[in-house]
């Protein structure tokens, strides 16, 4: 979704996009996604068991599929 289409109650989209790029660059999503992930792990709300890398995201170098 382009973000001239968000929708106004979030405001005016250039607010909007600049603080997600701000907070991007210097952490802040990453420090808000880590808070909620440490909180729900306190309250036994994330089963571990259930956690896995989806190999389809893995880029490898051209070379990798050749022969050794």
């Amino acid at each position: 979704m382009p973000w001239r289409d968000l929708p106004a109650r979030f405001g005016k989209w250039k607010t909007v996009y600049e603080r997600h790029r701000r907070w991007s660059a210097d952490g802040t999503w990453d420090k808000i996604y880590a808070a909620v992930l440490a909180d729900a792990d306190a309250q036994g709300r994330i089963d571990w068991s259930m956690v896995s890398v989806d190999s389809t995201t893995c880029l490898a170098h051209q070379h990798a599929a050749g022969d050794v």
